[in-house]
């Protein structure tokens, strides 16, 4: 990686107001906690969740450029603009920061949504992002107390109180996102 742990907390932090650096810091925090607890690797945990969000506050028509000059799922442009952060986020950590870490780049690119065969990285970050200390929504300390026992059950959750929230405020809701929770459903049933 060409950037230091430092030169990269700077650049990351740079780019976005302080309330969001304290949620970074909230989702590499408890990142790290899940990778140790569910036999992950903590540090690429912490580094995906370092970057997550890093083009969250760029604006949208330069997200949308990004997208649309390097080819970049342009089926999320049809989809809530909070969405393109996650995908711009992952080219960003590439072409700039110099990750070369596919599992890396996956975990920050479906962090928002979710994705069909979600890895433990993928489901570790998702997860953190929903539950790190600072978040405060109805059903996070549900989300946490079944992060406790497992990161499919807690991502389940999680998941949910998305989907709810979007039907509840007549919003659509991104196709991948129903595919994941789904996903994580069906492995639980045959686990059962």
């Amino acid at each position: 990686m060409g950037f230091s742990r430092e030169a990269l907390i700077e650049s990351v932090s740079s780019q976005m107001p302080k309330k969001r650096w304290k949620h970074t810091l909230g989702v590499v925090e408890s990142a790290g906690a899940l990778a140790r607890k569910y036999g992950g690797d903590p540090e690429r945990a912490e580094l995906a969740a370092l970057l997550h969000d890093v083009a969250k506050y760029w604006p949208v028509e330069r997200q949308r450029e990004i997208i649309e000059q390097n080819h970049l799922s342009p089926e999320l442009l049809s989809y809530d603009k909070q969405l393109w952060h996650a995908e711009v986020g992952a080219y960003v950590a590439e072409k700039e920061y110099g990750i070369t870490d596919t599992g890396v780049l996956d975990a920050i690119r479906y962090h928002t949504s979710g994705r069909v065969g979600m890895t433990l990285l993928d489901k570790i970050v998702c997860l953190a992002d929903y539950i790190e200390p600072g978040r405060d929504f109805p059903g996070v300390d549900r989300i946490r107390k079944l992060a406790a026992s497992s990161l499919e059950e807690g991502l389940i959750a999680g998941f949910d109180s998305t989907i709810s929230l979007l039907l509840e405020k007549r919003r659509i809701v991104f196709p991948l996102t129903v595919m994941a929770r789904n996903d994580l459903v069906k492995i639980l049933e045959e686990n059962e």
